[in-house]
């Protein structure tokens, strides 16, 4: 099974960037599509966007299109979530999953394991 280890959240100021990583264990890794969702206080833990196995197909979800921007490195194991021009409403816990598959999804019941989240926190 793969597991996965975010890191990278934090504070910061509206306007602001971070860039999030998520370490994976195993060697089948660059197999699968790899994703991103957050989990706001309160709210259902939603799609933010993922990349496929390759790392040629990237898909977001509307509200981050032109800010966030999905990669990964095959060789490190690893999928990055870069976050420009943040906003407070970004404000949540984000987390990694893996779906044993090339294709991505943006449902989150299609993921097969999940990373332990790390937050991420907007001030404004």
């Amino acid at each position: 099974q793969v597991q996965l280890v975010e890191s990278g959240g934090g504070l910061v100021q509206a306007g602001g960037s971070l860039r999030l990583s998520c370490a994976a264990s195993g060697r089948t890794f660059s197999s699968y599509a790899m994703g991103w969702f957050r989990q706001a206080p309160g709210k259902e833990r939603t799609f933010v966007g993922a990349i496929s196995k390759s790392g040629s197909s990237t898909y977001y979800v509307d509200s981050v299109k032109g800010r966030f921007t999905i990669s990964r490195d095959n060789a490190k194991n690893t999928v990055y979530l870069q976050m420009n021009s943040l906003k407070p409403e970004d404000t949540a816990v984000y987390y990694c999953a893996v779906r044993r598959t090339v294709v991505p999804s943006t449902r989150r019941d299609d993921y097969d394991s999940w990373g332990q989240g790390t937050q991420v926190t907007v001030s404004s």
